[in-house]
């Protein structure tokens, strides 16, 4: 356990005894039509988002008191529930209000996250979408911090896991469903194994992506990562990356990859919301490159950190 770690426990301890892990005191939530105290944020035992994981989600960056690709993600989220044949009791629009409206309740005119859910409503036992009625959407805001500093610096320590990733006829990945189990038992995997994070291959051992965030090699100084049809979600931070690459004039393709190709990398990344630009120098116990991050990884880093801080 990394002294980070134990700090913002101690932090959570000190603040809530009997539950380490609860939401902040004051913490302000979007619930239903309106904004409530944390206390009062509360979903029946019988949503159906809870009882079978029939929802979607969202999670967004705020950087400078303003919503990272609101526009991209919105989108997505709204691509996800129809996905699902899911009905949006809120437009876009509205949507876009809640989470704005939530920002300033919580004062946050800085940096901070957006969780935006969007569940299938209360409903009688047993998994009919005709026996449910009002879907809920909730928006939380707070601050968020994925991997201590060191891990940027180190970079994360990888497994293949021996999980499969969903299978795209089965929950298909590019919908971000609240059905993560399949993601949350390879990080267990990982967690097991004394890892930071997991890489999963797809049924044919092609790569995917990690637990929580999107895959990139580079080899030959060619940037490379796995298309959606092997079974990914679309990441809003992996499009940008690709395209701040191809800024940089260096070649980026969405290529099938499989084992080999992470053994044999000059370079390793993983990109997501949360984890933002995030080096992995470590994979099932190789060193990738000569085990520390790499230029073209930092690089990267560096203009995506310029591009956020511009806004």
């Amino acid at each position: 356990m990394t002294t980070a770690t134990i700090d913002v426990k101690e932090r959570a301890m000190q603040t809530n005894p009997a539950n380490p892990f609860a939401p902040r005191p004051g913490l302000k939530i979007w619930l239903g039509n309106e904004v409530v105290p944390v206390e009062e944020a509360k979903i029946s035992v019988f949503d159906h988002g809870l009882l079978y994981g029939d929802g979607v989600f969202e999670g967004i960056r705020i950087y400078n008191g303003k919503i990272f690709k609101e526009k991209e993600h919105l989108r997505r989220f709204a691509e996800s529930a129809k996905a699902l044949r899911l009905e949006l009791p809120m437009t876009l629009d509205q949507v876009s209000d809640a989470m704005h409206q939530t920002m300033r309740a919580n004062g946050i005119t800085g940096d901070g996250y957006i969780r935006l859910v969007a569940t299938r409503g209360v409903g009688l036992l047993g998994i009919s979408t005709l026996h449910t009625a009002c879907p809920t959407i909730f928006v939380i805001t707070d601050k968020i911090s994925l991997y201590p500093p060191e891990v940027y610096e180190r970079g994360l320590r990888c497994i293949i896991s021996s999980l499969v990733r969903n299978h795209p006829n089965s929950t298909p990945p590019r919908v971000k469903s609240l059905n993560y189990l399949n993601n949350v038992m390879a990080k267990l995997e990982a967690k097991d194994a004394g890892a930071d994070e997991a890489i999963m291959l797809n049924f044919e051992g092609h790569v995917t992506e990690c637990t929580g965030d999107n895959l990139f090699v580079v080899r030959n100084g060619e940037i490379l990562t796995p298309p959606t049809s092997e079974g990914i979600l679309e990441g809003v931070t992996r499009s940008l990356v690709m395209e701040l690459g191809r800024k940089r004039g260096y070649p980026v393709h969405e290529k099938s990859l499989v084992r080999h190709d992470l053994h044999v990398a000059d370079e390793c990344f993983a990109t997501g919301t949360a984890a933002e630009i995030v080096p992995i120098t470590e994979i099932n116990r190789r060193p990738v490159g000569d085990g520390k991050p790499g230029r073209i990884t930092k690089q990267l880093t560096q203009d995506f950190i310029a591009y956020r801080d511009s806004l």
